[in-house]
């Protein structure tokens, strides 16, 4: 099988690309190492790479032969993308749409396309689930909402087959951690090794639902073996169901004086815009259809690596 994964040197993506190695792939990796979040890209020996931008690029002939496509290329972070909105929506929506025309071209099995839960927004009553009209509160939510509507209008016009999958907070090894938008764990935890407080946006008590990137691999693995009759186009989450606010989040990593008081100081942070107060998957359609379901709980695996 030939597999391409765009995005594939970032921290979801390359934890993509390994898994496709390891269950034998030949994977073909497309990035632009752009991502100002990530520390360090990463790379398997066993994999062929191009540096390469899906929204002005040429990426053509990397697509032939390809039984499937990864895409997760993409402008992320909700807060950088409010200041830059333009390059958002001509990576997110116009790279997709050349990924899928590509895809197309070449007859590819199957796209799975990495969405996002933020774009449930405010009006929304959790759990979110996936038939819940879209609120997108921001350029990256909308860019990424308008990427699912590509690959619907693909799969209805042109007969190319996709699944959506909508991330709820991923977390674990290789996360972003640079920046005050890392996200929050790899944040938490970066500020922890540092001695320093964490910092937490204000109220503190917006919680969120933690998804452990070794069920996000698997999830990208089960869409991929997907029957394409059954399922020709179809939007999932990708969470556990729970979620925790961000003192929870801070004392998992930071830990609580033998008293059972909080041992850290927090630095709390004024309240940031276009951001929900909570999130919660609802993941029965997941399990139902593609035999999915979360095996690693935060509390467990948020120190062990």
């Amino acid at each position: 099988m030939i597999s391409v994964v765009t995005g594939g040197c970032g921290f979801i993506g390359s934890h993509i690309v390994d898994k496709l190695v390891s269950i034998g792939h030949d994977v073909r990796v497309i990035d632009d190492l752009s991502a100002n979040e990530n520390e360090e890209f990463y790379y398997n020996e066993k994999a062929t790479y191009w540096k390469k931008d899906i929204s002005k690029d040429d990426c053509s002939d990397i697509f032939v032969n390809a039984d499937y496509v990864f895409h997760l290329a993409a402008r992320s972070r909700i807060q950088p993308t409010i200041g830059s909105p333009g390059e958002c929506f001509e990576v997110n929506v116009v790279g997709t749409q050349r990924v899928l025309d590509w895809s197309r071209i070449n007859s590819v099995k199957r796209v799975i396309y990495s969405g996002t839960s933020s774009l449930y927004g405010h009006q929304n009553q959790i759990p979110f689930s996936p038939n819940m009209p879209t609120d997108c509160l921001n350029p990256y939510s909308m860019s990424k909402w308008m990427g699912e509507q590509v690959c619907k209008l693909y799969n209805q016009l042109y007969g190319l087959p996709s699944i959506v999958l909508r991330y709820f907070n991923v977390y674990g090894p290789r996360e972003p951690i640079k920046g005050e938008y890392a996200p929050v764990v790899g944040l938490f935890k970066r500020q922890y090794k540092e001695d320093m407080p964490p910092t937490i946006v204000s109220p503190g008590t917006q919680r969120r639902d933690f998804t452990y990137i070794d069920d996000v691999v698997e999830a990208n693995i089960l869409a991929m073996k997907s029957s394409t009759t059954d399922i020709p186009y179809n939007i999932y989450n990708v969470g556990t169901g729970i979620n925790y606010n961000m003192f929870e989040l801070s004392q998992m990593i930071y830990g609580k004086q033998d008293s059972g008081g909080w041992s850290s100081v927090v630095d709390m942070k004024p309240p940031r815009p276009a951001e929900v107060k909570e999130t919660l998957a609802d993941i029965e359609s997941t399990m139902r259809d593609l035999g999915w379901f979360p095996k690693f709980k935060i509390e467990d695996m948020i120190n062990s690596y």
